[in-house]
């Protein structure tokens, strides 16, 4: 029997899960019933979330934690993070109090241009396109005043468009290049109604439009944040050692990219975590980041280090493009909240936020690989997950997590261990 199906879209969902029961499920009797476990039983609230997307079938749930003593330039935050992976929030914290005695973190937004391009095909000479460019660009800005109105009373909107030949990179390709500022609004539907609406008024017989689209690559979108002291109050003992050994795990970085990608991955826990909670697009930020971390031709690490006339620098540069008006961080309950908790921030001011997280991070993470390694905090923390896993009840988890208080977490180990410890209590 055929599972091509039509009209799947216009189904209510108890007709979907059927469907779905019946094609893909048939021997799984547990399955329709987990998945209306996490269905919401305030109505209006499930029906918010089933409208985010298509053929929603469930809620799928990521745990929403807050990592508390951040400062930042002067200013006290508890940050909320949305991530899966274990050790994230607690490492954020861990650092967060670690500096708060030290000066706190220090965050400056270096700009806020955003881009997109209008890519078109032209066979002719490109003295005659700039020159009909030249005569059509003030007519551009023109064709876009309504869509851009509200914006430009925010003192946003489209701030230039440029003519780029990219014929040596492909033949008759050409792109008009827009720069925007969109203030508190991440911009991407705005951007992209711009765009749409500079092809139609550009577009002519020997002019063949391709697409038009904002780029998630955005180098003058770029914030930073960095945290600084002597070497010496970094830690008790060794202070020097500790400082060097986190200034070579960055140069291995900056020059090794089988490290930085993982080492720019760490920081992506810390920025994607408050991104996420906040309801800004996290697959955005991650091309835009990593495409950054590349501009020189070779990956390198996003974050700095200095040791100088006694003093430790660690600072990151990192594009990030954010909002606080507008899509899901007006929709979604909790990125609302999110937004409630930080104060109720800029785009500007969440812009540092999400940097400090992401350097944070990766503070812990060079502390943890430099010292004791990464394993024993990471696998610590991971040891409620595992024996969530083996199925451990209170009393089986309290006692193995004492069990390890002081001893290394494997998998393997923790099941021996549970093991034992039921067969010592038959």
């Amino acid at each position: 029997m055929s599972k091509i199906i039509s009209g799947f879209s216009k189904l209510t969902k108890d007709e979907k899960l059927a469907w779905l029961s019946k094609n893909y499920l048939a021997d799984n009797k547990l399955g329709i019933s987990t998945l209306k476990k996490y269905w919401n039983k305030d109505e209006k609230l499930q029906k918010l979330h089933d409208e985010f997307i298509e053929n929603t079938i469930t809620n799928f749930y990521m745990p929403y934690g807050i990592a508390p003593n951040f400062v930042i330039n002067g200013k006290t935050y508890v940050i909320p993070m949305v991530v899966e992976e274990s050790s994230v929030v607690a490492a954020a914290s861990l650092v967060a109090k670690f500096w708060s005695n030290k000066g706190g973190f220090k965050a400056e937004v270096i700009s806020t241009n955003k881009v997109g391009h209008v890519h078109f095909m032209y066979g002719g000479s490109f003295e005659a396109l700039q020159k009909y460019f030249n005569s059509k660009k003030l007519y551009l800005f023109e064709i876009t005043e309504k869509i851009t109105q509200n914006m430009r009373k925010r003192g946003g909107g489209i701030l230039d468009i440029e003519l780029k030949n990219q014929t040596d990179k492909l033949k008759n390709y050409y792109q008009l290049h827009v720069t925007f500022e969109t203030k508190d609004s991440m911009g991407a539907n705005f951007i992209n109604s711009c765009l749409e609406a500079i092809a139609k008024g550009f577009e002519k017989d020997d002019i063949d439009i391709v697409m038009s689209i904002l780029s998630n690559y955005i180098p003058e979108c770029l914030v930073r944040a960095e945290v600084s002291c002597n070497v010496l109050d970094l830690v008790k003992q060794d202070a020097e050692l500790f400082a060097q050994k986190i200034y070579q795990a960055v140069q291995i970085a900056q020059v090794e990219p089988y490290r930085a990608v993982t080492h720019n991955k760490g920081i992506m826990n810390g920025v994607d975590a408050v991104v996420i909670a906040t309801g800004n697009d996290f697959r955005a930020v991650e091309a835009g980041a990593h495409a950054y971390a590349s501009r020189s031709g070779q990956y390198k690490s996003l974050t700095n280090c200095s040791i100088e006339n006694g003093v430790f620098r660690f600072w990151i540069e990192i594009p990030l493009a954010l909002g606080t008006v507008g899509g899901l961080t007006a929709l979604h309950p909790l990125s609302k909240f999110s937004l409630e908790l930080l104060g109720k921030p800029t785009a500007k001011e969440l812009m540092q936020i999400v940097a400090v997280a992401g350097l944070a991070q990766n503070f812990a993470a060079l502390n943890a690989l430099t010292t004791t390694g990464i394993q024993q905090g990471h696998m610590k923390m991971h040891l409620q997950n595992i024996l969530n896993q083996l199925g451990a009840n209170e009393h089986e988890k309290i006692a193995i997590l004492n069990y390890f208080k002081n001893k290394q977490v494997t998998y393997n180990s923790a099941e021996e261990t549970l093991s034992k410890l039921r067969l010592s209590q038959k």
